[in-house]
């Protein structure tokens, strides 16, 4: 699963090259930028938090397209860690008007968030079905959406802020017992808090 993860961000990268590619052809603004996300589990009530980077290019002030990556370094959640890590990979549409400095936006994103396996041997009860986290010890990659807004704040002509607050929705395998205890016999979506907060540089 590791490995998808992985192919994922290739797919990723190619995005990112494609629109650095239409952009220098047509004229339109590139923006880079890092960040630090935070998301909190609705599953298994925990926070996880990660660095990452964004390309976007905006082809009218109004719209800009986006290819994200972040790295969830660390064992989640605690005290009893089911992974050692986490990539994201989200992609995407932001839509916005600018007031002077500030660029508040909608922004409607897909992609995947790569469970890595766990850090240790994870010990799982023999039961049918499984509990969702010893599905995920295994390692996993999750289709995610991401829905929310945000604002841009531009320091300099070149330089910006930008926070994100939304909804990332993933999608857990099914048939799975999951963490409140519910059978679940398909696949389900769960809603986590997600919040981003980065600097960029505009070309």
């Amino acid at each position: 699963m590791v490995r998808t993860g992985f192919a994922w961000a290739l797919v990723v990268c190619g995005v990112i090259h494609a629109d650095v590619a239409r952009a220098q052809s047509n004229g339109g603004q590139i923006e880079v930028g890092v960040q630090v996300a935070s998301a909190l589990s609705g599953q298994f009530d925990a926070a996880d938090t990660g660095l990452g980077g964004r390309v976007s290019w905006r082809p009218r002030r109004f719209l800009g397209l986006e290819a994200e990556l972040n790295v969830f370094p660390t064992d989640f959640p605690d005290p009893r860690p089911f992974s050692r890590g986490r990539l994201e990979g989200l992609f995407g549409a932001t839509a916005g008007v600018a007031f002077d400095r500030i660029r508040p936006f909608a922004r409607v994103r897909s992609g995947f968030v790569t469970v890595q396996a766990s850090p240790e041997p994870f010990a799982c009860i023999l039961i049918y079905p499984p509990p969702l986290t010893c599905t995920l010890a295994a390692g996993r990659t999750l289709p995610a959406v991401d829905l929310g807004g945000g604002v841009d704040i531009n320091t300099t002509a070149r330089t910006f802020v930008r926070v994100d607050i939304g909804d990332r929705l993933l999608r857990y395998p099914a048939p799975v017992f999951d963490a409140d205890r519910v059978v679940r016999q398909d696949p389900f979506f769960v809603h986590e808090f997600r919040v981003a907060t980065g600097v960029g540089v505009r070309f």
